[in-house]
This record gives structure tokens, C-alpha cells and sequence, in this order.
């Protein structure tokens, strides 16, 4: 059988997401940055963990599944983790600015926030936390996403700490970074209300871009997604890792073969995590874990949500990226530099200075450059690249091109002549150039450099002059002496 011949009602196929995406804060319970770090470590230290037992008295299958390992952890940190991501200090209040994400996730996934609610810790030890455990709280309940084949229940929305990264393992021994644990995770779980492979394709990217609207963390890493399905007479699988979208769709239909296949030689088959691999297959990881892992926070009182914090987050709510985007093409912005403006997160930047010109796509432009200049010559973290990109800067270069002073063209130049530290009214000084002058040095490039092609000689021109002439008379120079 074919995925184009699976019939998944008849399958008795049912399935949810777990989707786990990190946010744009400090860390969940002290205010260590959120920031992974490349180079050696200050510090490193060696930990055992061992598997307690949950609130129902029992330990967790998964727990002890991962402690008959008998592995030893080396973790390793720098200056910017501090002794609660090493267990060795209780932790601090939860991050507010992380709660005030999570509300707004919680109120466009149309759930029902809680208003009094338990911060729990999970019981992990295959060495990615210090501690042993995992805190999570959960924040809302009971809501959903609306999809072509109908309404997916969201069960629930939480706040989690990100687990330690690892760095490498040999033998009983595994490496673990710091820099990632404590960072700020929303968990959204959905309903086992997911029909088909297309339906739960459909349900991830409407709830990524439900998250994209919110300040969240961009790029590799900082999003995760896991499957959970079933069809009868198999067993509920956790597939860990389904990154992309159009994996999900191979995946399922991979799974459901899989089990349709041991079902076919009787085999019995029991709850299981596994891991997507690129292919759309999967490979054992552990037992599927139960309730019994789950036990409370002692450090941490009740966590208490307010009617005020919940309208705050009500009139702070995002708009999902297609409103923006159908707000934005209404500006006049081409698709190309509309795609650059999201995707370099500079929607502030650019309304405000909109409001200023009406010159939509050089306001991008400007932008653009203006960023790509600063991490040329400079290795700072994104909230430090934010505070470059200042409003009154742009604005400045713009007013000059608006006014006549400079021309579009010189905006690469400005902006390069700001980044070496030169003020505003230093780099748009332009000195005309001679045009015989020009001419001149152009066929002594050519001279020196000969057999290059025309848009290589235009490149080392226009470096010879740091970008101040016209790139249309150059060409046409250029093009007299080489044919």
C-alpha cells in the first residue's frame, strides 16, 4: 500500500503537534542573556543524575530508561551564565517580558489563560539539565486553530526553560554547553484532532505564523516541532525533530507503513520517542515517557496571572504576517524589499521613517545597508545591532537624497563612511569628481589589470573611488576601452 492509497479514517489515524519555539528574552528564571557563544568556555564541571521518583510515587519510564545509562556529564560555561543555570542557586521570579509573549501566543491561539497556575518541574536526566528537571508552567488551555478540514484543538500553551546543548559524548561521557539552558521556551501542544498528514502540515505553519508575529527567536535551532500519531491496533508515537513543514506530510505517511508493516507480522508495538530523520524514517531514542515525572516547583510560589496582565497583552497583539504583508504592498513596497524588511525584523524602523517619506523601497535599502555595513565591522548581538540601526541616521541619509544634497547612489558610500566612525555631516561630503580625471584612472586600472571583463573593472573602480561616482558613467568609460 501506497500513501496515495491510505485511507486514514479507516486507519482510525489520529495525530497532534508539539511545537516548541524560543523567545526573545533573558533567560525564564534569572536574567542571564539568551545568547548561544562560540568560543572556549571559562569553565566546565562533572555531574551525575539520578531518577526521582514523580508526585504519583512512582519514577518515570523514561527516567529510568535514561539513568541505566550510567553516564556522566562535563558542562561547561562562561561568564554570562550565572549559578542558577548550575542548580547551585534557587530561581528567580519568572521573566516577565517572556510571560508577556507567552499571553499574547496563548490569546491568538483562542485559548483560555489561567489565572492561578503551578510552576512544575519535569524530571529529565539525559544530562541536558543540571538539575535533573526541566521547569514548565502552564499558561493557557482549551484553544484552537480553525483549517480547511476543520477545527484542531490547542490543549495547552506553557513556558519552559530550553534544555543545555550538546557539545559531544564519548562513551559514558557527554559534554553539555549552559549558554542554551534557561532559555525561554513557549510549548504549544495541540489535540489528537489532526486528520491526515496535509491537515497537520496546515496546523504547523499556521502556528508559526502565529509565533513569527511575536517576539521570538529567529533561525536554526530556536524552533523544534514533534509529531504524535496513532492508527489501530499500533501504538501513540513521538517523533522528535520534524523541523520542516513538507517533512511532516513524508514522515507521517513513513510511520504509519511502519507500523502497518509489524502490525502485518504480529509484532507488538509499544509507545515510543523517535527521531525524524532527514529522510522522512525514524530510529528508536527511549520509552514514551507518562505523567509520572511531573512533580512541583518548591522554590517558586503560585504563579498568578491578572486580569490586567491579561488586557495588556489583549491591546498589544500582534498582527499574523499576511495582515502585514497586505498592509505593507499597500505602501507602494515591492515584493523583494518586502521580503527583506520582515525578514530583517525592521518594521519599526521602517513606519516610523514611512511617516517621514514616502519612498517606501529606498527606506528599505537604506536599512538594509545600513545593517549589513555595522556587521561588516562590528561582531554585535542582535539587541546591540537594534540599538545601531538608529531611526535618526536613516533619516538623515534619506533627507539629504530627498533634498538633493546626495544622490541614491551615494547612500552605500554614507553609510560606509559612518561605519568607519565618521559623523553625519563628514561622510555625505562628496568631492566632485574630474571626469577626465576619471577616465584616466580607469585606463590605467585596465592597463595594469588587462583581459578582466567589464563588470570586474567596474568593481575595482569603484573601490579605487570608495564609491563616490556614478556607476552608469563609469560603465560607459569602460566599455570605450574594452570590448
Amino acid at each position: 500500500m501506497t500513501e496515495d492509497e491510505f485511507d486514514y479514517q479507516k486507519l482510525g489515524f489520529k495525530s497532534g503537534l508539539e511545537i516548541h519555539q524560543q523567545l526573545d528574552t533573558n533567560k525564564l528564571f534569572c536574567n542571564c542573556p539568551s545568547v548561544l557563544r562560540m568560543e572556549e568556555p571559562d569553565f566546565s564541571v562533572k555531574r551525575k543524575l539520578h531518577a526521582v521518583a514523580g508526585e504519583g510515587g512512582e519514577i518515570d519510564i523514561a527516567a529510568r530508561h535514561e539513568a541505566e545509562k550510567d553516564k556522566e556529564f562535563i558542562y561547561q560555561g562562561y561568564d554570562s551564565v550565572c549559578l542558577v543555570e548550575l542548580d547551585e542557586e534557587p530561581p528567580h521570579q519568572i521573566n516577565s517580558e517572556a510571560l508577556k509573549i507567552a499571553l499574547r501566543i496563548s490569546l491568538l491561539l483562542n485559548a483560555k489563560i489561567l489565572p492561578i497556575t503551578q510552576i512544575m518541574r519535569k524530571t529529565v536526566i539525559n544530562g541536558s539539565n543540571t538539575s535533573g528537571f526541566q521547569r514548565t508552567v502552564l499558561i493557557a488551555k482549551d484553544g484552537y486553530v480553525e483549517t480547511e478540514s476543520g477545527r484542531v484543538g490547542i490543549e495547552g500553551i506553557a513556558l519552559e526553560e530550553d534544555a543545555a546543548r550538546e557539545i559531544s559524548k564519548q562513551g559514558k561521557i557527554v559534554v553539555f554547553r549552559l549558554d542554551r539552558l534557561g532559555i525561554p521556551l513557549v510549548e504549544i501542544v495541540t489535540a489528537p484532532d489532526i486528520k491526515s498528514p496535509e491537515q497537520a502540515k496546515e496546523v504547523a505553519l499556521h502556528i508559526g505564523d502565529i509565533l513569527r508575529s511575536c517576539k521570538v527567536k529567529r533561525g536554526l535551532g530556536t524552533i523544534r516541532q514533534d509529531v504524535n500519531m496513532s492508527i489501530k491496533r499500533g501504538a501513540r508515537m513521538e517523533i522528535k525533530g520534524v523541523q520542516n513543514p513538507d517533512l511532516i506530510v513524508k514522515t507521517i505517511n513513513f510511520e504509519i507503513k511502519r507500523q502497518i508493516n509489524l502490525i502485518g507480522k504480529a509484532r507488538n508495538i509499544k509507545p515510543e520517542v523517535r527521531n525524524a530523520l532527514a529522510n522522512g524514517e525514524t530510529e528508536f531514542l527511549r520509552p514514551l515517557p507518562g505523567a509520572a515525572r511531573m512533580y512541583p516547583e518548591t522554590d517558586l510560589p503560585l504563579l498568578k496571572i491578572s486580569r490586567q496582565m491579561i488586557n495588556e497583552a489583549k491591546k498589544t497583539l500582534p498582527k499574523l504576517r499576511k495582515e502585514v504583508e497586505k498592509d505593507l504592498a499597500k505602501t507602494g513596497l515591492n515584493q523583494e524589499m518586502l521580503n527583506l524588511l520582515l525578514q530583517e525584523r525592521m518594521l519599526d524602523e521602517f513606519n516610523a521613517l514611512l511617516k517621514l517619506y514616502n519612498n517606501p523601497n529606498l527606506i528599505v535599502k537604506a536599512l538594509i545597508l545600513w545593517k549589513k555595513e555595522i556587521a561588516k565591522r562590528e561582531n554585535l548581538s542582535e539587541k546591540k545591532m537594534q540599538e545601531r540601526l538608529s531611526v535618526d541616521i536613516i533619516e538623515s541619509i534619506i533627507g539629504r537624497v530627498v533634498s538633493g544634497k546626495i544622490k541614491e547612489r551615494d547612500i552605500r558610500g554614507v553609510m560606509q563612511e559612518l561605519a568607519r566612525g565618521k559623523s553625519i555631516a563628514e561622510a555625505v561630503k562628496f568631492e566632485k569628481q574630474d571626469n577626465g580625471a576619471i577616465e584616466e584612472k580607469i585606463m590605467k586600472i585596465i592597463k595594469e589589470k588587462p583581459g578582466l571583463s567589464p563588470n570586474a573593472y567596474m568593481g575595482l573602480v569603484m573601490k579605487e573611488f570608495q564609491g563616490k561616482i556614478d556607476a552608469r558613467e563609469v560603465m560607459e568609460i569602460i566599455k570605450k576601452y574594452v570590448k
